[in-house]
Parts: structure tokens; sequence; C-alpha cells
């Protein structure tokens, strides 16, 4: 795969004006409580890469469980080839042609890539024992292979595979059984920079097949690039709906939450003066890196953006910082004087406090409550006599609630129960309660909404402007762009460079990324 450039084809489709195959008129479904869609309506065209976006409890799940026989409505129509249907079954909707692509990736990784898109479906040879035919099983996975573009033979391991190379395989999968509709759920969200740009080559070449695309994402920039239309939900009805040509951040932001967001155009601002060093690393080695020392200093009062493509060893420093990997080398600093951090625990004595990278396997405990969940790391300062004092623990979650925003009937809900912004706004809470010199936030917002977004840039902004050092992982060039102070890059365990904001472009990190020189301000055109 190409790691160089970003370089997405800007070849642009015009909409099909064939008549849609798959249609939903008035389609609505409630849960108890919730309306989950009300009145939805839409048209799917052979040949068309439609964009759906929307916040998190927009509808979009709900509709997908729909268009995939899951969930039937409670009322309206689903029309495939002029059909109608008040619902369709999972049998149905797979007869009709339509293959997701989820998020959490299906395939077993114990099997090889044939097996995995022809599972249930092997061919078998003659004979009493009915043995899967492997020689004609790998015959049938190559083209299909070869159609999705992929790198890989039939026989791979798919646990030797990366992720978008395992999407490559869900996709051939989809058209194992001769997929119409191809339905994408956030597939580049865990993705890094070029393997994204490989897997929206995929969609466009599904597209110039005749085969349809429903493409969901939170990261705007790509829904730009590669949809023929933009489908907004909001609230469970249809928001409204964008030609190619009208297709921009914010137009679709406006149409998703009903205003524009600034939080970005603020989170860029120049001018800002951040304070002394808070925390210096310097020659540090890591396990993923041994013979590549890193030098690093953070600012108080900045957010630096720290980037670079997946294996940069840029969750592996962070990991070090904190304490829970060992430092194998180099020396850290806060506020200039030397600091031991044998434990994650030493680094929250002083002060250092990491979001990790997934929030759900260690950064929240999905059973507990929000409250339990905020006074879990700092429990002494809730005791009395040893035991811990519910009311100060009630209080102080309360506080955090109210000054993050986190949507919840109140501090005891179960934190599993949140959607992932909220979930976000929790981790954030069990820290901002302890006073942090320094956070580090790796990925802070993969899979969350727009809205959640600008509510975690802005809680992000309001942290730096109180003076502590923020450090931002991302591979998100977008987020790194527009909210960082300064942006540091790795390449193969080093930083390679460091970006001030008339250096800020895409193709300046993606430079550094690979271990070469960034172009000068006036070379790139200045910041994107």
């Amino acid at each position: 795969m190409n790691c160089g450039v970003m370089n997405y084809s800007e070849t642009s489709f015009a909409p099909s004006t064939t008549a849609p195959f798959l249609s939903l008129e008035a389609v609505r479904k409630t849960y108890p409580g919730v309306v989950a869609l009300d009145g939805f309506s839409m048209e799917v065209g052979p040949g068309e890469v439609i964009g759906l976006v929307g916040e998190n409890g927009a509808g979009k799940s709900t509709l997908m469980k729909i268009l995939g026989g899951v969930t039937r409505p409670d009322s309206g129509t689903v029309t495939v080839d002029g059909v109608a249907h008040d619902g369709l079954t999972v049998e149905a909707s797979i007869g009709s042609g339509i293959a997701f692509v989820h998020q959490e990736l299906n395939l077993f990784e114990n099997l090889d890539v044939a097996a995995n898109i022809f599972f249930g479906r092997e061919p078998l040879k003659a004979g009493p024992l009915r043995l899967v035919d492997r020689a004609k099983l790998r015959q049938m996975a190559a083209p299909l292979l070869k159609r999705v573009g992929a790198n890989f033979s039939a026989d791979a391991p798919v646990a030797s595979l990366s992720l978008a190379q395992q999407q490559m395989v869900e996709i051939a999968k989809a058209l194992s059984i001769k997929a119409r509709l191809v339905i994408l759920d956030e597939p580049t969200s865990s993705l890094p920079i070029a393997e994204t740009e490989k897997l929206l080559d995929v969609i466009k070449g599904l597209r110039a097949e005749g085969i349809s695309v429903i493409f969901i994402s939170h990261r705007l920039h790509e829904v730009e690039r590669v949809a023929d239309r933009v489908v907004v939900l909001r609230d469970g009805m249809l928001a409204g709906t964008l030609p190619k040509s009208e297709i921009h951040h914010d137009q679709m932001v406006k149409l998703m939450i009903g205003r524009m967001l600034k939080e970005r155009e603020k989170a860029a601002e120049a001018g800002r003066a951040p304070g002394g060093v808070a925390l210096s690393a310097s020659a540090v080695r890591t396990s993923a890196y041994p013979d590549h020392p890193v030098d690093l200093e953070l600012r108080r009062g900045e957010i630096l953006g720290l980037a670079g493509l997946v294996g940069s060893g840029r969750t592996e420093l962070a990991r070090v910082l904190f304490g829970i990997d060992e430092r194998l080398g180099g020396s850290v600093a806060l506020d200039g004087k030397a600091l031991r951090v044998g434990s994650a625990a030493d680094a929250v004595a002083n002060g250092i406090f990491l979001v990790p990278e997934d929030r759900k396997l260690t950064g929240i405990l999905l059973d507990l409550s929000i409250a339990e969940n905020i006074s879990l790391p700092n429990l002494p300062a809730y005791a009395k006599r040893s035991l811990v004092s519910a009311s100060a623990e009630l209080a102080t979650a309360e506080k955090q609630k109210k000054n993050l925003g986190i949507k919840a009937p109140s501090v005891l809900t179960r934190t599993g129960t949140l959607s992932g912004g909220n979930q976000q706004k929790v981790v954030l809470a069990k820290w901002l309660a302890m006073n942090p010199k320094v956070m580090i936030l790796d990925e802070p917002t993969r899979g969350i909404d727009i809205g959640a977004k600008a509510e975690i840039y802005g809680l992000m902004r309001s942290l730096a402007d109180a003076g502590v050092a923020v450090l931002m992982i991302s591979s998100d060039m977008e987020e790194v762009i527009g909210v960082s102070d300064r942006i540091a890059v790795m390449h193969e365990g080093q930083i390679s460079g460091i970006l001030d904001k008339d250096d800020f472009s895409q193709e300046n990190v993606l430079l550094l990324a690979v271990g070469k020189k960034p172009r000068p301000a006036h070379a790139v055109g200045g910041p994107q």
C-alpha cells in the first residue's frame, strides 16, 4: 500500500439517473420512550455512493437494522425492485443483494481468507466424506479479491491481515453473494491514513461496477470526497439531502445538529502564548523501538498534536510516559525536575493522566455507574475511616456531569449504556476531578459523532487555557490540523519533526510521517 502523501482520487461521479432499486417510504420505528425513526424516507439508485451522516442516536443504527431485516418497522414501506414490503427478513435482505460491513468486523481469524468469504457455502468434493474442495474455494475467492484490489492471496490467514485488508475480505464476502448494495459502517474509524485511502478507492471501484454503497462515517472530509449524495439524519427524521455540488463540511454539520460549529475555528486561533515546559522526554527509549531515542517537550497551556502512521510508536511513547510500560532508557522531567515514573500510580500521583485509545477496554468500567468510574482512581479522597462516602462521591460526579455536559439520566446510570461521546467524557471527568498537570489523550474522538467531537475539543481547549499541558495522539488528519497548537510527527519510533501553525498541512504531516522533510509554508499554500 502507498504510505506516502495522501492522494485521494478526485474523480467525480454523476449520480445515477436509473430508477432506484431500493426505497423506504415514511418508515417509523419506536422503542419504549424513544422514537428511533420518524417518517423517514430515502431512495438508493444503482451505482451511487450515499453518505449517511448523523449524530449518535440520530437513527442510523435502527435504519441499518431495518435494511438488514433484523428489525421490522412499525409502519411505512420498504420497496425492492418495485415490490413494496412492510419490512424485510434477514433472508429477504440478503436475497435482495444488501450486504453489510460492520465497524466490528465479523471474521474468523483462525481461518484463511477464502474460507471466510465462503463460510457456510463452501464447495464440496464428490464422495461420501463431502470434504471441502480447497482448490476450488481459492479459485472462487481469487477474482473477488482482485475486484477489491487486494494485495494478499486467498490462502492468507486472516489473523495476518491489517484492519484495512480484513475490511477488503468483508467486502469480497459481500460481492460473493452478488451484492447490489454494500453498507459500510464507520469503515475507516480504526484505519491509518494510507489504508483509508485504499479503502476509499475500493468504494469508488464498487461504484464503477454499478454496486451502490451507503457510507456511514463521522469523518466528514471522507464523506465529502467519496459521496455522490449525502443523506442526513437528525432525531430519527430526514434532516436533508445534499447533492454532490453541495456536499461540504459546514453544510453537513448544519443539517446534523441544526447549527454551524465554530469550535474548530476557535481551536485553530493563532497567537496563543503557551507557558514553560511542563513535561520533557530526553532520549527516551521504548520497547517498540529500543534503538530509537525520543526527544519531546510539552508546554503548559498548549495542545501538542502527535501524528504518525500506525506503528510509528506514538501509543508506546504515551504508555511509557504514563508508567504502563518500562522506560528502557533516557529521562523524563516534570516542571524541570527529574521524574521517576515506574507505574501508572506514579504518573497519577504527579498529575500525569492518560485517556487511552480503547476507552471501553482500559478507560472505564462499563458495569459501574458514572459516579463510581469518576471516583475510582482517587478513592482515598472520598473515604472517611476507610469507607467511601457515597455523598462525597455523588457530589463530585454531579459537578463533573454538569461541567462536561454528560448526557445521562443520573450519575448512577451504568456507564456501558452511554453513547461513545459520553463515555469519553466520563474518562475525562475522572481525571479532571484530580487537577491534572499533563493530559495525554490517545485517539480522543475515535467513533464519536461530530457534535460530541466539538464538545471534546472544547474541553481540551479549556484544559489548555487553564494551563494544563495537553498531548493529543490522533490519526485523524483534520483533527490534528484543526485542534493542535503545534504538531509533532513520529516516524519509526522517533520525532521526525515538529510543525508550527504556519507550516500545518496534510502534506507536511505525511512527509514527516514517512521520514521526509516538510515543505515550507509558501510551497504548500499555507495552512490547510
